[in-house]
């Protein structure tokens, strides 16, 4: 673990998470070993049998190998990241307005794309479950991608490089749940689609993360504004498109991720010398 902390975080995040849902891989909401169902919260299993999964996989591995290869140290270094409030009034308009909307223009293009305006219920909904979000999703995950891994897989392999590393090993995490509810239908192309969308929106929470004091709450909010778009927000306005959303996205995310390759020259943000952390 001390020689190679990456490769133990991965390996770690990896098996806690995926053994904490083999209780929902097997169920009737899975691949229906067992004819139980996980309790159903706010209308279906995907909490109750994601989140167990979600929180003790990244988070749990994070702490035990920084505690591990860099004592006291390192675990306030990686708690000071996690309380990095205060970094400008435009990140955060980005994150909630910018972001989302450069999402929903590239779900514009797609064809037969139809955008309604949504009821003001809807938009009291995506405000309370965007909260739900950051503290589930944002909160279980980034202190480990993002916080963790990120900075070491930078210094290893460049902010470019390593950022298409960790993307495709995000997505890649996600797969025992593609065999679940969680995922609706699933097709070869949808994988596909689903790891280049991990990839571009790992660009721009790299960008982000290195422009703005390596703030993760920003990313926990950027990561829960997503999935809120995702499941409140785009199916009221593209009705009928919920199993095409992800192609929105990976247009306009991605169009911005490519620009801002350009723009930094691959740099992503980041400082010419970054800073020196432990070896991979």
């Amino acid at each position: 673990m001390r020689r190679h902390p990456l490769l133990a975080y991965f390996g770690l995040a990896y098996a806690i998470s995926w053994i904490a849902w083999l209780p929902y891989l097997l169920s009737a909401d899975g691949i229906g070993v067992f004819a139980y169902r996980v309790p159903y919260l706010l209308g279906d299993g995907q909490l109750t049998g994601v989140l167990p999964g979600a929180y003790l996989g990244p988070l749990t591995a994070a702490f035990l190998v920084t505690a591990v290869t860099e004592g006291r140290p390192g675990l306030r270094a990686w708690r000071r990241r996690l309380l990095t409030w205060r970094v400008g009034g435009r990140w955060y308009l980005f994150a909630l307005v910018g972001f989302p909307a450069v999402c929903l223009l590239g779900t514009l293009v797609l064809p037969g794309a139809r955008m309604v305006l949504p009821p003001p219920g809807v938009w009291v909904t995506y405000a309370v479950m965007l909260v739900l979000q950051f503290l589930t999703t944002g909160l279980a995950e980034e202190p480990g991608w993002r916080d963790f891994a990120l900075p070491r897989i930078q210094e290893r392999h460049g902010p470019l490089g390593g950022t298409l590393i960790l993307g495709v090993l995000w997505a890649g995490w996600h797969l025992p749940l593609f065999l679940t509810a969680w995922a609706g239908p699933v097709t070869p192309l949808s994988l596909v689609l689903f790891t280049v969308l991990a990839v571009v929106l790992s660009i721009i929470f790299t960008w982000v993360f290195n422009r703005a004091r390596q703030s993760l709450p920003l990313i926990m909010l950027l990561h829960g504004t997503f999935n809120n778009l995702s499941s409140v927000l785009a199916p009221e306005m593209f009705p009928g498109m919920d199993h095409q959303w992800n192609w929105g996205p990976v247009l306009g995310a991605g169009a911005l991720a490519v620009l801002i390759v350009i723009a930094t020259r691959g740099r992503l943000g980041a400082p010419a010398q970054p800073a020196q952390v432990a070896p991979a």
